[in-house]
């Protein structure tokens, strides 16, 4: 932690997002280099993520919006995917700090692309249906006595779509931590069946951060989807 303009930040934060930002870029620059009209197998990996977010985004706003909103859910999905995966990879701890983890196992970073996501799904209600049509369809719809609920239900919608990314990762990045130190508690007889457990946990929790970028570009789009697509009653 340091403090920077009566500010307080999070070093290891900061570090951790700069270092996935830069492996996105680079993933997405290394697999989009040289396309051809015969693709090869990066240019096929890189369609084929492409079109599953697509695929994410015409499930829940088949419309115009939903076009606008394509590389939005392609470049979130990768940031989170790689973001997920870093801490099962490369942790970089010296003494009590820790340096480099995964980001998404931070409830502030989380619940931040949470508030993002659905500040732009508000923004975006208003500037396709105008305030008053928005308000009425999203707040006063089906019935008036439900706006309390329907307040209370935003709130809801934020804490969950950020909490959840960040208890699954946090819960696999502790796991890991655990096995690692059950592994050096008693020599050899602790280390191969601790070093055998955590390889599977390393590939379950690949599978885990995988579903749940996937969880939250799709929750993303089907909140973005609710605050712009009018109800038909």
């Amino acid at each position: 932690m340091f403090k920077f303009l009566g500010l307080t930040f999070n070093g290891t934060n900061l570090i951790s997002i700069t270092v996935v930002t830069i492996l996105t870029f680079l993933l997405i620059f290394w697999l989009s280099r040289s396309p051809q009209i015969r693709p090869g197998k990066r240019q096929n990996v890189l369609e084929w993520i492409i079109d599953f977010t697509n695929g994410i985004v015409e499930s829940s706003l088949p419309n115009r919006t939903g076009q606008g909103l394509r590389l939005l859910a392609f470049v979130l999905f990768v940031f989170i995917f790689i973001g997920n995966q870093i801490g099962l990879i490369l942790q970089v701890k010296l003494g009590d700090i820790t340096y480099l983890k995964s980001p998404t196992a931070d409830p502030i970073v989380t619940m931040t692309l949470a508030l993002v996501m659905l500040v732009m799904a508000h923004y975006l209600g208003v500037a396709t249906l105008g305030f008053k049509k928005y308000f009425k369809n999203n707040y006063l719809s089906p019935f008036v006595f439900l706006l309390p609920i329907n307040i209370i239900e935003e709130f809801t919608s934020f804490l969950t779509l950020g909490l959840r990314l960040f208890g699954n990762i946090m819960a696999g990045e502790m796991l890991l931590n655990l096995i690692a130190g059950i592994a050096y508690s008693h020599g050899v007889l602790s280390f191969i069946p601790a070093l055998a457990i955590e390889v599977i946990w390393q590939g379950f929790s690949v599978f885990i951060g995988s579903v749940q970028a996937y969880v939250f570009v799709t929750l993303a789009m089907v909140y973005i989807s609710e605050k712009t697509v009018v109800e038909e009653v």
